[in-house]
């Protein structure tokens, strides 16, 4: 960032940090136990598709990648009203890690791929007692996470999403910006 940057109030951005998503464990067993929520086992990418063969190759390789071997990992791929792709990926409520390491595989691929911008965010998803569900939201471009509790009638419970932040501000690196708690309505598997 150079002077005239500085002096006009232009910040570079924040590189994303996809080992961030390696503390998603530890926060799961914190929010657990500061909450009622706990891990439905399902992931998901999100990820605006380019076009041409490069990206469809990349594609189809991450794809293959997670449906391989021993623990080969049931994989969704669906396109929102958008136009953005979803990767989902399910694995067993009590094999987070398994699950945060497909996700990063996800992720990493299309970063190394040269498809980093093209990536939005990935999401873990759990639900309480009741069956309310809760997003954990990791903003690509921002480095951040963000928890998201939808409700019917496309609202949030915001109070649920506060109690999160608070009871996750000291595993996640949190979006202090509330206005970009971005709603992700209709995300496949939260």
């Amino acid at each position: 960032m150079g002077f005239l940057d500085a002096l006009l109030g232009r910040t570079k951005p924040v590189p994303p940090n996809l080992d961030a998503l390696f503390a998603l464990p530890s926060a799961a067993i914190t929010l657990q136990a500061a909450t009622d929520f706990a891990p439905t086992g399902t992931g998901s990418v999100c990820f605006r598709a380019a076009e041409g063969k490069a990206f469809s190759d990349i594609e189809k390789d991450v794809r293959d990648l997670l449906s391989m071997g021993d623990n080969a990992t049931p994989v969704e791929v669906s396109q929102d009203s958008y136009g953005f792709t979803w990767l989902v990926c399910h694995h067993s409520p009590d094999d987070i890690e398994g699950l945060v390491t497909d996700l990063h595989a996800v992720n990493s691929s299309l970063e190394n791929a040269g498809f980093g911008p093209q990536l939005l965010c990935t999401i873990l998803s759990f639900r309480d007692g009741a069956g309310h569900p809760l997003g954990l939201v990791y903003l690509y471009k921002r480095g951040t996470f963000y928890p998201f509790a939808p409700q019917a009638g496309e609202r949030r419970d915001n109070a649920i999403e506060l109690q999160v932040r608070g009871a996750l501000g000291d595993d996640l690196k949190i979006e202090s910006d509330l206005g970009r708690w971005f709603p992700v309505w209709g995300a496949p598997g939260l």
